[in-house]
């Protein structure tokens, strides 16, 4: 006798899959996307910029290694759930502290498992990223016309500012450097030579590591704060961080207050939204993409040497390249689909990529990035 689903997943265009049910239990409504990474899925869970998302993993051994509170990118997973082909496993690993089953039901996020994420994946692939009714029932109790029609019901992530949800509430100063071997965080007593205000619209806490680790005293800015809040930290650098939602709607506030730090001439770096908000305030346009960027594999060329960077990715917005203004240069692109990954100002120290120099997950093929931030300081200063 077949066994009863306990997790139901609808899409707004009335399809339905049937799984088996972990994690919490409930149901919630998101925008489905798919996310290519091999590895990493605890850290992709708690990606800020995963709001209001579930995401689907085309790799099949979900939970295999566990979880570990050191693998944490925000003190919570903020991803509203996920879907995987196989349940998960018992973990082996011998940094594991904990099972992924057992941190999604205490964290209150759902999984469904059984799936044909391949069958998934394409339908996303042709149809873009749909909006999506996720819920996990023991008893195996669904209304299928109410999930549908809640889903098509949601007004979705254009025109939604979520930054202002994940970002901090007050200020504070990281001084955590990035993981090593045999498994601590770095940490520097030294003097600082450099002090960068980072402005937190979702940021990954390996970006706060990458930016100590180049020997920065880094301050974290909530998402809504002033060019006066940050200037009166007297900073010698600007950060402006990843994170979720419409890049428009976070512009509304975000924009001006980067035009005015602009005027200041001081440098400059995005990334992810970050990078979004800095193209908007230079004058450019963003766009909602079909089903957006998701994974650790993604080949970008540098358009200035030519040279291929592979990156880690995670927005369903791009900067339209055709928008960028005279004095802004293209410096990025996607090998998959020609879409904008770079820009900088031909005449000042300010630059900003699409992609996740910090990966995590991911390669660092593009961590140089953090330190031609450093060197633009230093530059400065001299």
């Amino acid at each position: 006798m077949a066994q009863k689903p306990t997790a139901c997943l609808a899409l707004a265009d009335g399809t339905v899959f049937y799984g088996r049910g972990f994690g919490a239990t409930g149901d919630v409504v998101a925008e489905l996307v798919f996310n290519t990474a091999m590895t990493g899925y605890q850290e992709i869970m708690t990606d800020p910029s995963y709001a209001s998302q579930i995401v689907t993993f085309t790799f099949p051994h979900i939970g295999n290694t566990g979880v570990t509170a050191q693998d944490d990118e925000a003190p919570d997973p903020v991803a509203s759930g996920i879907v995987v082909k196989w349940d998960p496993t018992e973990p082996s690993n011998w940094r594991a502290t904990s099972d992924l089953v057992e941190w999604m039901e205490k964290r209150g996020r759902i999984g469904i498992g059984g799936i044909d994420t391949r069958r998934l994946t394409r339908a996303i692939r042709q149809q873009g990223s749909p909006h999506v009714v996720l819920a996990h029932d023991p008893d195996g109790n669904f209304d299928i016309a109410k999930m549908i029609a809640r889903a098509r019901d949601w007004k979705g992530l254009v025109g939604l500012d979520l930054a202002k949800e994940v970002s901090c509430r007050q200020s504070y100063r990281w001084d955590e450097g990035l993981w090593a071997w045999p498994g601590e965080f770095g940490k520097s007593d030294q003097e600082k030579p450099y002090r960068v205000v980072a402005l937190d619209y979702g940021a990954k806490r390996n970006i706060l590591r990458s930016l100590a680790e180049t020997g920065a005293e880094v301050i974290v800015l909530p998402a809504t704060a002033t060019a006066e809040d940050v200037l009166a930290h007297d900073p010698e650098g600007v950060f402006l961080s990843n994170g979720p939602g419409d890049p428009a709607a976070t512009g509304a506030y975000a924009v001006p207050m980067i035009r005015e730090l602009l005027d200041k001439d001081l440098p400059i770096f995005g990334i992810c939204l970050g990078h979004q908000m800095l193209a908007l305030a230079l004058g450019a346009k963003t766009v909602k993409m079909g089903h957006g960027h998701h994974g650790a594999n993604h080949p970008v060329r540098d358009v200035e040497t030519g040279k291929v960077e592979i990156t880690s990715m995670n927005h369903g917005f791009a900067v339209d390249a055709q928008t960028l203004p005279e004095g802004v240069i293209e410096t990025h692109v996607s090998l998959f689909d020609g879409s904008n990954c770079g820009l900088r100002m031909a005449d000042r120290p300010v630059f900003s990529v699409q992609y996740h120099p910090e990966a995590s997950p991911g390669p660092q093929d593009s961590a140089y990035l953090f330190q031609r931030f450093s060197d633009a300081m230093r530059t400065r200063r001299g």
